[in-house]
């Protein structure tokens, strides 16, 4: 029985894992297209978050690492690889795996007390963290070349204004609401459809 049990939810697990996989994709690949400035929109963290907090921590780090790879592999991080490829690749990469990861490692240190605040509290880390992870491998990575984007938008020596507001504002913003309104319900759902009957 107990073992049954387990198959059961091992079965569950890569399913669930292999759907949000995909929808990783299809999301990222859509979301290219939607632009605000020079980056896109997308509600891809969300089935990121999702998979942290139905399927665990492991799945979450695979589905940011999947979204890390599309956006490589789309041109969505194009301006970026003619400037520095390996300082690229790191940063999109590390940025999409750790916000996974780390969504998924902060829904099961609060699922113990209330799942609905664990889910609310990884769709809030998961953005952090992919724009964070960004902001710091801007400044270690591309600073000169931000700079220079900052003076083209007329900023001049303000660099972190521009890094804020032009290179992360609106999206961080969009990702940030999105994930808190749309992931809790969803991860409900999910739970609600794979209840014990």
């Amino acid at each position: 029985m107990e073992r049954t049990q387990k198959n059961k939810m091992s079965t569950r697990v890569m399913v669930l894992g292999a759907i949000l996989t995909a929808l990783v994709i299809i999301l990222q690949m859509m979301g290219a297209f939607v632009r605000f400035g020079p980056f896109s929109i997308s509600l891809v963290l969300i089935p990121i978050v999702i998979g942290a907090a139905t399927c665990g921590v492991g799945i979450g780090a695979w589905l940011g690492f999947v979204f890390g790879l599309v956006v490589l592999l789309s041109g969505d991080a194009g301006a970026f690889l003619a400037v520095n490829a390996l300082g690229t690749v790191i940063t999109v990469l590390l940025k999409g795996t750790l916000c996974g990861l780390l969504a998924g490692f902060t829904y099961k240190a609060l699922a113990k007390f209330d799942v609905y605040v664990a889910v609310i509290a990884a769709a809030i880390v998961c953005p952090l963290v992919n724009t964070g992870v960004f902001l710091l491998g801007c400044l270690l990575f591309f600073m000169e070349t931000v700079s220079g984007w900052a003076a083209q938008a007329g900023l001049g020596g303000n660099v972190a204004q521009y890094m804020i507001v032009g290179l992360v504002g609106v999206n961080f913003l969009f990702e940030l609401g999105s994930n808190v309104v749309l992931s809790p319900v969803i991860v409900e759902l999910i739970n609600i459809g794979t209840k014990k009957k």
